[in-house]
């Protein structure tokens, strides 16, 4: 058993700009599901971090 690979990272599912024309209809909106799911954990992330942003701010203009 090897652990060694458990150390590299994870090719990504979808890669920006990559050839969509040899994947059929039902792959395409996998993929569409796929971005749409990440759009939603990227905004998540960047409202917990400005909400952090704007508590620290508060707490240096008090």
């Amino acid at each position: 058993m090897s652990f060694i690979d458990d150390d590299l990272p994870k090719k990504a599912a979808y890669e920006i700009g990559s050839d969509l024309s040899m994947l059929s209809v039902d792959e395409l909106k996998e993929r569409i599901e796929q971005l749409r799911a990440e759009i939603a954990r990227i905004e998540a992330e960047v409202t917990r971090k400005a909400s952090g942003r704007a508590a620290a701010e508060s707490l240096f203009r008090s």
